[in-house]
């Protein structure tokens, strides 16, 4: 096939750990850290995204969160394209296979009064919560939480098909990457799943890196929720696209990068975050889905721009590559007017 170049939307990513070995959870996480990271996804034509903090104590919460404000602080470039945070936890499900690589000994209930000390200490950044509803006092925490124009999205969950209804009705919009962070095996019916994929005021996350999902499973979700209800997300860790090998890390302790790039957490076949920045997931999903690329891109681009309220500020983010043989490259990036990368 011929190389085809065009323009393109900036992508918007609401789930990004790390990537290209700039990891956002690491025990010593600094702003240039997070500067590097950004400048990494704008390689891949990521212009918006929300660095991702998982389960930790506290303090390590509130050190992260502080590095990703400070980054902001230094670069107005990176300020513009990290438009808030998303914290993956602590309130997850602690069964084996909901927990995913989330660390037992620092799960807990929600606490409106940690949200806050949260929020005090990146100047309101926190943008997207995930819990698990099944928590003692996840309905208020919710409701708190969206009165204070956070979303909350709902994942690493053991929760029954009522409370996740019920976590809708207290004000939960978004289903973090769903199909996965549960239990190996689930009743037919009803689970969790099927009530996430039934509830209209959940837009579900979906990871397209072809290891979260195989293409038959993500197809069903994507037409049971419609392509308006659905959001792609990478799910990148900082071994995104490290050779593959034994790797010791701040999430999970233990994890192996398989031949073709799958993260798992050591011994098991458990995921541990995805090898893939979100424009190899598009490239991924545009190769082993029947939708066509702008059903696809919007997924990648309108659709998370939607769930944060950013249309407007991302519209005029345009991202040039050129197209080969299934593979996209990345030749420019523009993020609010600025030319951040040009290859």
């Amino acid at each position: 096939m011929p190389t085809v170049r065009s323009q393109q939307p900036g992508l918007v990513d609401l789930q990004v750990n790390g990537f290209a070995g700039h990891d956002v959870n690491a025990d010593d996480v600094t702003p240039e850290v997070v500067v590097e990271l950004t400048r990494a996804l704008w390689r891949e034509g990521v212009t918006r995204y929300l660095p991702t903090i998982v389960t930790a104590g506290e303090e390590k919460i509130l050190r992260a969160l502080r590095a990703v404000a400070e980054a902001r602080t230094a670069d107005e470039h990176v300020a513009a394209s990290i438009v808030g945070v998303h914290v993956e936890g602590p309130a997850l499900s602690p069964a084996d296979g909901a927990r995913g690589a989330h660390d037992l000994e620092h799960l807990r209930d929600p606490d409106p009064a940690e949200l806050d000390r949260w929020q005090q200490a990146c100047g309101g950044l926190v943008r997207i919560v995930t819990l698990a509803p099944e928590r003692p006092g996840s309905a208020e925490y919710v409701a708190a939480a969206r009165a204070s124009g956070v979303v909350v999205s709902v994942g690493h969950t053991a929760a029954t098909a009522d409370e996740i209804r019920g976590a809708a009705h207290a004000g939960a919009t978004l289903a973090t990457h769903v199909g996965n962070g549960c239990r190996a095996t689930l009743p037919r019916h009803p689970n969790h799943l099927w009530a996430i994929l039934a509830e209209d005021r959940l837009t579900a996350m979906l990871i397209a890196d072809g290891h979260h999902l195989p293409p038959d499973t993500l197809t069903t979700m994507i037409r049971a929720k419609s392509p308006e209800r659905c959001v792609l997300t990478s799910d990148s860790a900082a071994l995104a696209g490290r050779p593959p090998g034994d790797y010791e890390t701040p999430v999970g302790g233990a994890v192996t990068v398989g031949e073709d790039g799958r993260l798992t957490l050591a011994g098991t076949s458990l995921l541990a975050g995805s090898g893939r920045s979100l424009r190899a997931c598009l490239d991924w999903a545009g190769e082993h889905l029947p939708f066509d690329e702008t059903a696809l891109l919007a997924m990648a681009t309108g659709n998370p721009a939607r769930v944060l309220g950013i249309e407007d500020v991302a519209a005029g983010d345009v991202v040039e590559v050129e197209r080969e043989d299934g593979t996209t490259r990345v030749l420019s990036t523009t993020v609010a007017g600025a030319t951040v990368y040009r290859a």
